[in-house]
């Protein structure tokens, strides 16, 4: 056989049509998707809160509302409610001037401070860009308050030696930004990306193994009702669920040690992850067979970005953004961020990952009810006899 001729073989064939296939995926959706950072930051949702009646508190933000770089600043919330929405991250940001900042500064106090409030539990972009743009925002403020200051001093040019030096600090401690984080998440890479790693670990092992019981499922057909088969197939994808996460939540504890109170948590949400996302991709693998691995392969990389580990979706492109609300991924993301570090309840996030599995095995069992034809067990039996008749013939002659 000639090389020419062993590319036409069907494997060789399919082996160069999935190298293009999956270069063109990954590259098509990964390259768009990021391109959101750090482009769309100017559609995450912040609130500027400004509680002092005096001159200097309405100047700040009126400053803050036209040099912000984001399109959405709510300026109607109290500080209570803008915090409660940062804590479930509906807002990346709050902004409060106190009730008594006109007056410290007015007074030349060095407690004058505005706070600016992040929440680090949540995608990882949002927290790091809020830091950068607070700290260019403290500059500038305290540049132009000391600028104020350092006016008034020079007004009054013959002063003593000891006031003068009192006036210079005064100048140089006019304001004073001060800087809040909420569920800080300890330091290291890799706690930041424990949610994520988390669901994606349970995620790829549901879907290969429903490549695999679903293989069983169709080689079993005839042996058992395809009822009975599809209910072993959901028994089996369980124990493997219990077994696989007990093997995660263990190296969980050995890297990242997590609170031991978390611990039957983590363990349950990620079997509830498993059992999800093995009826989320059985859906395709069920419909189409093995060449429905083809295409869950593409829908898992586009939930990587789509899941709001790294960007909200505030900051998604569209079609990223319609996909977390069907993805099993972005919720269970959510859930282990409020588990591990927040300090809101992970169940509507579990509760949303619940009806994602719910709907998937549905469509699991009008799949295989109305698609899925029938095969009666004694015809399987039958002709399994005749082929062990057939070969022992074949053999003895």
């Amino acid at each position: 056989m000639k090389f020419t001729q062993f590319l036409k073989t069907k494997g060789a064939i399919a082996a160069i049509i999935m190298g293009i296939f999956y270069a063109l995926a990954m590259l098509g959706i990964f390259l768009p998707g990021y391109t959101a950072i750090p482009g769309n930051i100017d559609k995450l949702p912040i609130a500027v809160v400004n509680d002092d009646a005096g001159e200097y508190g309405a100047k700040v933000a009126d400053q803050l509302q036209e040099n912000l770089p984001f399109k959405e600043i709510n300026t109607d919330l109290t500080n209570k409610q803008a915090l409660k929405d940062l804590e479930k991250n509906d807002l990346a940001l709050v902004v409060h001037i106190p009730e008594t900042f006109s007056a410290d500064m007015q007074a030349g106090k060095t407690s004058s401070s505005i706070d600016f409030t992040m929440n680090e539990a949540g995608a990882t972009v949002v927290s790091s860009s809020m830091s950068s743009i607070v700290t260019q925002i403290n500059n500038q403020i305290s540049a132009q308050f000391s600028q104020q200051t350092a006016q008034g001093v020079l007004m009054n040019l013959h002063v003593p030696e000891k006031q003068a030096a009192e006036l210079a600090e005064k100048i140089e401690t006019a304001y004073v930004g001060n800087i809040v984080t909420i569920n800080d998440i300890p330091d290291g890479m890799h706690h930041n990306m424990l949610p994520m790693f988390l669901t994606m670990a349970g995620y790829t092992a549901a879907m290969i193994g429903a490549m695999q019981l679903i293989s069983a499922f169709k080689e079993n057909r005839g042996r058992a009702s395809k009822t009975r088969l599809f209910i072993y197939v959901q028994l089996a994808a369980l124990v493997i669920a219990v077994v696989s996460s007990l093997v995660a939540a263990a190296i969980t504890y050995l890297v990242d040690g997590p609170s031991g109170d978390l611990f039957f948590s983590l363990l349950g949400q990620q079997i509830l992850n498993y059992m999800v996302c093995f009826n989320f991709t059985a859906i395709l693998i069920f419909l189409v067979g093995e060449g429905g691995m083809i295409l869950n392969l593409p829908i898992l990389l586009m939930q990587t970005i789509a899941n709001g580990a790294t960007i909200t979706r505030e900051m998604m492109y569209l079609p990223y953004e319609w996909m977390s609300h069907i993805s099993p991924m972005y919720y269970s993301v959510q859930a282990y961020f409020a588990n591990l570090y927040g300090s809101i309840s992970p169940s509507p996030y579990i509760w949303s990952m619940v009806a994602i599995g719910a709907a998937a095995m549905l469509i699991n069992i009008a799949i295989v009810t109305f698609l899925h034809k029938p095969v009666p067990v004694e015809e399987l039996e039958t002709r399994t006899e005749t082929e062990s008749i057939k070969n022992a013939a074949e053999v003895t002659a």
